[in-house]
Protein backbone atom coordinates (compact mmCIF):
# COMPACT_ATOMS: atom_id res chain seq x y z
CA UNK A 1 0.00 0.00 0.00
CA UNK A 2 3.42 2.44 0.80
CA UNK A 3 6.34 2.79 -0.61
CA UNK A 4 8.01 2.11 2.36
CA UNK A 5 11.75 1.88 -0.01
CA UNK A 6 14.33 4.69 1.19
CA UNK A 7 15.36 6.95 -2.25
CA UNK A 8 18.43 7.87 0.60
CA UNK A 9 21.94 7.36 -0.44
CA UNK A 10 22.93 4.27 1.23
CA UNK A 11 26.88 5.61 1.57
CA UNK A 12 25.11 8.63 3.45
CA UNK A 13 23.19 6.56 5.62
CA UNK A 14 26.27 4.46 6.65
CA UNK A 15 28.28 7.06 7.34
CA UNK A 16 26.23 8.99 9.35
CA UNK A 17 25.81 5.48 11.48
CA UNK A 18 29.39 5.55 11.52
CA UNK A 19 29.86 8.44 12.47
CA UNK A 20 27.23 7.90 15.66
CA UNK A 21 28.85 4.94 16.71
CA UNK A 22 32.22 5.96 16.51
CA UNK A 23 31.98 9.01 18.78
CA UNK A 24 30.47 6.54 21.47
CA UNK A 25 33.43 3.34 20.22
CA UNK A 26 35.81 6.50 20.83
CA UNK A 27 35.29 7.33 23.92
CA UNK A 28 34.67 3.67 25.19
CA UNK A 29 38.57 3.04 23.69
CA UNK A 30 39.74 6.27 25.59
CA UNK A 31 38.25 4.17 28.76
CA UNK A 32 40.42 1.19 27.73
CA UNK A 33 38.66 -0.32 25.38
CA UNK A 34 40.61 -2.65 22.68
CA UNK A 35 40.16 -0.86 19.30
CA UNK A 36 39.68 -4.03 17.03
CA UNK A 37 36.35 -3.96 19.28
CA UNK A 38 35.24 -0.59 18.68
CA UNK A 39 36.23 -0.88 14.88
CA UNK A 40 34.39 -3.81 14.97
CA UNK A 41 30.86 -2.09 16.79
CA UNK A 42 31.47 0.54 14.05
CA UNK A 43 30.87 -1.51 11.52
CA UNK A 44 27.95 -3.59 12.67
CA UNK A 45 26.03 -0.24 13.72
CA UNK A 46 26.57 0.87 10.21
CA UNK A 47 25.61 -2.59 8.43
CA UNK A 48 22.47 -2.53 10.75
CA UNK A 49 21.85 1.12 9.48
CA UNK A 50 22.03 -0.08 6.21
CA UNK A 51 19.60 -2.81 6.30
CA UNK A 52 16.99 -1.21 8.46
CA UNK A 53 17.44 1.57 5.77
CA UNK A 54 16.45 -0.64 3.00
CA UNK A 55 13.90 -2.82 4.29
CA UNK A 56 12.02 0.39 5.36
CA UNK A 57 12.07 0.60 9.29
CA UNK A 58 13.68 3.92 9.73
Amino acid sequence: MYNNRSNRDPLVVAVTAGLGAGIVTSFAVSQGQHPITALGITIFAALVALICDRAGLV
